[in-house]
C-alpha cells in the first residue's frame, strides 16, 4: 500500500514516433487509501476482486510501439471510470440524491454504479450509508480527471493523424464454462470500430493459442460506447482478459502465464498501432 494517496491517473507517453493508438486500463488501480478502508467493512483483498488486476502492465509496451498508456491509480471499488459520471445508487446515501444523478441504470440496479454498492464477488462493500458529497468528492477527483486526460488524448491524436484507435484494456473472472474465451473484444455490437480493428486483435490472439469471443457478455462499457465515433475517426475496443491466463485468482498473485500474455499483447498493439497508420493515410 502507498504511504500518500497517488494522483488519480498516470501517463506513459510513446517512446518511438506517435501512432494513431490510445492505449488505457480504467480499472487496474490500487491505491486503497486509509480514507476508502475505513468506511468499508471489507478488507483490502477483498476490495481487489474488483480490480482488474496488473492489467496496465500486461499493457506496459504501448509506448515502446508509440501509444500513450494511460492507466487509473484509484480502485475500481472507489471510483469506476467505465461508468457514467454520476450512476449511483439511491439505497447506499443518505437523503435524496439530486435529480440528474442516473439512479435507475442496468449496473445501478446491479450494484456497480460508479460509485459501487458490492465488489466483484457480490459482497457489500459499505458498512453504513455515505453522504452524497463523499460520492460527489470521487468524481469530482477521480472520474473527471481520467476521462479529461483520456479525451485530450483521443483529441491530440485526431489532430495529428485524423484518427485515434482506442484500445481499452479490462480484465475479468473465468468463465465458469470449460470451453470459455481467454479473451472477450466488445465492440458494441460493431458499432464501435472498424471491422477490421477487431478482426485484427481477434487473429493476432488465436495465433497465441487463446480462445476469443466477442460481445458476449461484454460487449463494451461506458468507455467503448461513449468515445467510439468510427464516423468522426474514433474507434474504440474493449479488451477483457481472463485472469486464470496470467494470475492465481484465489492470491491475487502473478504466475508464470503473466510473460507469455503480455508478449501476445504487445504483439497486438504493435500491429493495432501499423493498423492505424495505414487507415490514417487512408483517411
Amino acid at each position: 500500500m502507498p504511504l500518500a494517496p497517488l494522483p488519480p491517473f498516470e501517463i506513459l507517453s510513446p517512446t518511438t514516433p506517435a501512432a494513431p493508438l490510445v492505449v488505457a486500463s480504467p480499472h487496474s488501480g490500487r491505491d486503497y487509501t486509509d480514507h476508502f478502508l475505513s468506511l468499508s467493512r471489507l478488507s483490502p483483498a477483498a476490495l481487489r476482486r474488483s480490480e482488474d488486476c496488473f492489467v496496465e502492465e500486461l499493457l506496459h509496451s504501448a509506448p515502446s510501439w508509440g501509444a500513450p498508456l494511460l492507466h487509473a491509480n484509484f480502485p475500481r471499488a472507489y471510483c469506476d471510470a467505465n461508468r457514467e459520471a454520476w450512476e449511483l445508487d439511491p439505497s447506499m446515501f443518505r437523503g435524496t440524491l439530486p435529480d440528474w444523478c442516473n439512479t435507475s441504470s442496468r449496473k445501478v440496479q446491479a450494484g456497480f454504479g460508479t460509485i459501487a454498492r458490492l465488489v466483484g464477488n457480490g459482497g457489500p462493500i459499505y458498512c453504513r450509508p455515505l453522504d452524497f458529497e463523499e460520492a460527489e468528492r470521487r468524481i469530482r477527483t477521480c472520474w473527471y480527471p481520467y476521462h479529461a486526460a483520456l479525451l485530450n488524448l483521443i483529441e491530440t491524436s485526431v489532430a495529428q493523424h485524423g484518427l485515434c484507435i482506442l484500445l481499452d484494456g479490462h480484465s475479468m473472472p473465468r468463465q465458469a464454462q470449460r470451453d470459455s474465451a481467454d479473451f472477450i473484444l466488445g465492440n458494441a455490437w460493431g458499432t464501435s470500430c472498424a471491422p477490421e480493428i477487431t478482426a485484427t486483435v481477434e487473429n493476432i490472439l488465436t495465433g497465441h493459442g487463446y480462445r476469443v469471443a466477442r460481445n458476449m457478455p461484454f460487449a463494451g462499457g461506458y468507455v467503448t460506447r461513449h468515445y467510439g465515433r468510427p464516423r468522426k475517426g474514433v474507434h474504440a475496443l474493449q479488451m477483457e482478459i481472463s485472469r486464470h491466463l496470467y494470475m492465481d485468482e484465489g492470491t491475487l498473485e502473478r504466475h508464470d502465464g503473466f510473460s507469455s500474455v503480455q508478449q501476445a499483447l504487445s504483439r497486438v498493439m504493435a500491429e493495432l498501432a501499423d493498423l492505424a497508420r495505414h487507415m490514417a493515410r487512408q483517411t
